[in-house]
């Protein structure tokens, strides 16, 4: 190993480190003005990237040109739009409402991409390198010329966010409106106009970003180019998203970290898949330690009250019923439909069994998970191995106890974590398994892992009846969870955890329970999906590529209502039709491809969810009682009130939730109401 080598990757080290610092400043900066952490900040940074690649390769336009319309002009406009349009509604909203709208938002511009581009040119061609091929040539060093250019913009990045952060206006008003938006409205500032300009600067950083960083593609790639800006999440982190000299540092220990095993790789003579795995996943594995040992943030305790979603509370004729009623409509259904279409409705049926999981945990405990689809792989992915190709009844309870104790395990380590910081951390995992473990078996990533079914289940429908039964079972399940007392102190934690700790509950075995158990309905959900396409891999459980990711799973959960029973079936009915409609009519499949991001985006006006709102409509229109939820409580003159939050009960000594109420009464031995009586 030569001085030059260890010279020449540090050089490029840096390089890749410049291209995270500049996407993660602009994640900084649109989250210290907001207080919304972006998840669509990759997708934008790709959006820009493909621009400027058809303005420059497919049109012809000169290099310069087209980058001063990509960054200057597109980038501040999409920018724009999304502030104008979707962060300005956010105020308030809860923090399941921010991650799922940014998410939405994600999987819309990738259908936008797809559509524009990669389904009419196929594959996208690379897009070229700044001057070309030339090297710079020094002390024994070859540095691409383009790796200069991006040292350059690192650094010019760098000196600008510093001129305009300290030394401008629009700094000031920038930091005013992070300090208190309202009081530095009171003082002349504009901070709807403030906000825009920091979302159209951050646009701008993940345009650059994604240009940089698209050339060491081989062919253009919505998913993947959208992956690689995502690896800046962990820059970002390091800085808590407030600092940027701290994000800067961040983003120079990942690309140095990077850069030196490709460096150690270099002088293997086999390198092991082990070391390769570590390699292409370092940026997630960076997340996840930051996110693990990096102090939390306290909670503020004089901000404003986060609106909580409702629960439904329905009796037990209304749960049998509507059991009941899924039963036959599936029955019925099926007889009606073959090839295609049947095999659709099995998938969604199975997809609803992994939606479901997300009922307990994020929709009664409040706990956010972005990788049920990956509990959901990593339960097929144990069960076909331990029970072989054959199928049998017994692959069911091992898909269930394997993933429930992997849940369990990867909320050990996120048992600090609580909002966005879980969010990203299982974000991290899921990454890492889709990398290292999905990827890393050839015949599971190849799609050619066989699942067999029982012999008795053999035929599509009796099999598809099979699932509709699993379902309806796990939600008449969960139905009774949500009555009992560990029902009512998850509902307790998801209106404050601090709140629920000063009343005596053991937040640690609740959160590790009720992980356990929504992961292993995820497991089971993942094991039927392979038996009933009788193959499963990679593309079935990743969170970003594949015809039905993750991050849209829980996209289209959250639309159908994440507390909802019903709503898990909705979603994924949803969820599957309409790539199939485009399948069946061409002139929609455009559509189709866009449609399920942005039904995600209008969350913002309806975060209870679909069901919920067709129940109060229809309430409305033909009388009854409203809806009767968690999170609100009757007044003294018989109206309904919504209750504030959660550290009012703690702190100002305001009238608890009836959730922590009933939570209350559990660990004394009487009930909510005579806890209340006594409040």
């Amino acid at each position: 190993m030569h001085l030059a080598q260890i010279i020449q990757f540090t050089i490029l080290g840096l390089a890749t480190a410049g291209i995270y610092a500049v996407a993660a400043s602009g994640l900084v900066v649109t989250y210290q003005t907001s207080g919304i952490f972006n998840f669509a900040h990759g997708a934008m940074g790709m959006i820009i990237a493909y621009v400027y690649w058809d303005l420059r390769v497919r049109r012809h336009v000169p290099g310069p040109l087209a980058l001063v319309i990509a960054l200057f002009v597109v980038a501040p406009l999409l920018g724009a739009l999304v502030e104008r349009l979707l962060m300005r509604h956010l105020a308030g909203s809860s923090v399941i409402t921010r991650i799922v709208i940014t998410i939405g938002l994600l999987v819309g511009l990738l259908g936008v991409a797809q559509v524009l581009w990669s389904g009419n040119i196929t594959p996208v061609p690379k897009l070229p390198r700044f001057f070309g091929d030339n090297v710079l040539r020094f002390s024994g060093v070859s540095l691409p010329w383009h790796q200069v250019v991006v040292l350059v913009c690192a650094v010019l990045v760098a000196i600008g966010l510093r001129i305009i952060l300290k030394k401008s206006r629009l700094g000031v008003a920038m930091r005013a409106v992070v300090d208190d938006r309202d009081l530095a409205g009171l003082n002349g500032c504009n901070p709807a106009r403030t906000s825009m300009a920091s979302w159209m600067l951050g646009s701008f950083l993940a345009g650059l970003a994604g240009i940089l960083i698209a050339p060491s593609l081989g062919n253009l790639d919505q998913a993947t180019l959208t992956l690689l800006v995502i690896n800046a999440f962990a820059a970002a982190m390091v800085g808590r998203l407030r600092s940027l000299p701290l994000t800067f540092l961040g983003a120079v220990i990942l690309g140095l970290a990077s850069s030196y095993m490709d460096l150690i790789g270099s002088h293997m003579t086999t390198i092991p898949t082990w070391y390769s795995d570590v390699r292409g996943s370092l940026p997630t594995i960076l997340l996840f330690g930051v996110l693990i040992f990096i102090p939390q943030d306290r909670v503020r305790v004089s901000a404003a009250v986060e609106r909580l979603g409702r629960i439904p509370r329905p009796s037990v004729a209304k749960a049998l019923t509507a059991s009941a009623v899924v039963l036959v409509v599936v029955v019925i259904v099926s007889s009606l439909l073959t090839g295609a279409n049947l095999r659709a409705l099995g998938l969604a049926v199975a997809l609803a069994i992994v939606m479901l999981s997300y009922v307990p945990l994020t929709g009664y405990a409040g706990q956010i998970s972005l990788a049920q689809l990956t509990f959901a792989g990593l339960g097929a992915y144990i069960a076909v191995r331990v029970v072989g190709p054959n199928g049998s009844l017994l692959g069911l309870v091992v898909a269930f106890v394997a993933a429930a104790i992997i849940g369990a395990l990867v909320a050990l380590p996120a048992l600090r974590l609580r909002g966005l910081y879980l969010a990203l951390a299982t974000m991290a995992f899921a990454l890492v398994v889709e990398n290292v473990v999905f990827a890393g078996d050839a015949p599971f990533s190849s799609d050619s892992r066989p699942f067999g079914r029982p012999t008795f289940l053999a035929g599509q429908h009796a099999y598809l009846l099979f699932m509709t039964a699993i379902f309806v079972a796990f939600g008449l399940g969960v139905f009774a969870l949500r009555r009992s007392a560990f029902g009512r102190r998850l509902q307790a934690m998801k209106d404050s955890p601090a709140a629920s700790a000063t009343i005596g509950m053991n937040l640690v075995a609740t959160k590790l329970a009720v992980f356990a158990l929504s992961a292993g309905i995820a497991g089971v959900g993942g094991y039927l999906l392979g038996c009933w396409k009788g193959q499963a891999g990679q593309s079935d459980f990743s969170l970003i590529n594949g015809a039905l990711p993750g991050l849209a799973v829980l996209l289209l959960t959250v639309v159908g209502g994440i507390a909802v029973i019903s709503g898990a079936f909705v979603g994924a009915m949803f969820l599957v039709a309409m790539p199939r409609l485009g399948e069946m009519v061409p002139s929609l499949n455009n559509i189709m491809m866009i449609l399920p991001g942005f039904v995600g985006v209008t969350l913002a006006r309806n975060p209870d969810g679909a069901v919920m709102q067709v129940v109060d409509r229809f309430r409305e229109r033909f009388g009854g009682s409203a809806t009767e939820a968690v999170g609100d409580a009757p007044s003294d003159d018989g109206a309904t009130v919504e209750v504030l939050g959660p550290e009012a009960f703690v702190i100002a000594g305001a009238a608890p939730s009836r959730a922590q109420l009933d939570a209350l009464g559990d660990g004394l031995g009487v009930t909510g109401e005579q806890c209340g009586a006594v409040a």
